[in-house]
């Protein structure tokens, strides 16, 4: 039986599972994708499987970094971090080609990595004034959030976001520890 929190994985930092440690988000997932087959988060076309560890890299490797950093720097860097942070995401909305999903009309690999962000781009938007997903130049990625938020299971595990939220010194002091 799947472990009712592998059905949704926000923000996974390390799994204990039948006495094994595994860290990093990505290795996580795909972990859970062999483990737990029945519910698959690579897609079954070869070209798709292929793409999704790529889009899921990058939303680990170029979109969380970028968007952590704008709470690391004062003014004119926090300026420019935030122009990265707005560029990769606009790359990554390139990676949706106008499906629902980065996995079609399901979630996969890539929405679980980058799903979570939706909370940092929040943060970002309510504690630090700037807006990193204007919903009219990236209109496929903001409705693509707010799909992946209104998921049901997503909306079970994921109130005590808006908690953090509300708490920008914790959700500071959070974001930081991911970035290590």
């Amino acid at each position: 039986m799947v472990p009712r929190f592998c059905n949704t994985v926000i923000l996974i930092i390390r799994l204990f599972y039948q006495g094994k440690l595994i860290a990093k988000s990505l290795v996580i997932l795909e972990y859970i994708n062999e483990t737990w087959k029945q519910k698959a988060l690579l897609p079954q076309d070869p070209h798709d499987r292929a793409k999704a560890p790529f889009w899921a890299k990058f939303v680990d490797d170029k979109c969380m970094p970028a968007i952590i950093s704008i709470f690391r720097k004062k003014g004119e860097d926090q300026q420019r971090a935030a122009k990265e942070a707005q560029q990769n995401l606009k790359i990554l909305e390139g990676g949706l080609e106008k499906k629902p999903f980065f996995g079609g009309d399901t979630i996969n690999i890539v929405d679980i990595a980058g799903g979570s962000m939706w909370y940092c781009v929040r943060a970002v938007e309510v504690h630090i004034g700037i807006n990193l997903v204007d919903a009219e130049d990236m209109s496929l990625l903001s409705s693509w959030f707010q799909r992946f938020i209104d998921i049901s299971i997503i909306k079970e595990y994921a109130p005590l976001w808006g908690a953090i939220l509300e708490h920008k010194e914790g959700l500071q002091k959070m974001l930081m520890a991911l970035s290590t």
